[in-house]
């Protein structure tokens, strides 16, 4: 199903995708709100995440995790922009967030997977096309499932570390 539209003015709804953010920075800001910034990038998100989870030193994303979640990443990446987007732009944002240098050949065909499954809108302008949302409740799902599952995955190698369990220090 290919969803191929031009753009007149139209707009692409991205209030509640901003305020869900809004709302993952307030819990990760222990209840705090973020003030009255707009900034809602992923940047900001990863500097609250590694303030609140004690991340000390360099973090780097492994790009064969940004490669798994690319399609969700995508939609969040999109979604984060009020006006839609451009690929080139959203291989920027992922250098840029993620320090991920995907190719081009990686990261278009999964945005035309994303088109002809619906999940994203795209419209032709006169030397690229713009890329927004189609159904912001969809994406919102197929995100906040990735991110379950990461998340679960993420507190079963937590407790295994905490608990001993799995690679305890060795205390020599």
């Amino acid at each position: 199903m290919k969803r191929t539209t031009e753009r007149y003015g139209e707009s692409s709804g991205t209030e509640s995708a901003s305020a869900s953010v809004e709302t993952l920075l307030r819990e990760l800001g222990g209840g705090r709100s973020p003030g009255p910034s707009t900034d809602v990038s992923p940047a900001r998100l990863l500097d609250a995440l590694r303030s609140t989870e004690g991340v000390e030193g360099e973090f780097a994303f492994d790009e064969a995790t940004v490669k798994h979640s690319l399609d969700e990443l995508l939609l969040a990446l999109i979604a984060l922009r009020s006006d839609g987007t451009h690929g080139k732009q959203l291989m920027d944002d992922l250098e840029g967030t993620f320090d991920a240098e995907l190719s081009p050949g990686t990261v278009y065909p999964r945005l035309h997977g994303l088109e002809e499954s619906g999940a994203i809108d795209v419209h032709e302008m006169v030397r690229t096309k713009e890329y927004t949302v189609a159904d912001e409740r969809a994406a919102r799902e197929r995100v906040r499932e990735a991110m379950t599952q990461h998340l679960a995955i993420g507190r079963v190698l937590q407790h295994a570390l905490a608990d001993g369990a799995v690679l305890a220090a060795d205390d020599d």
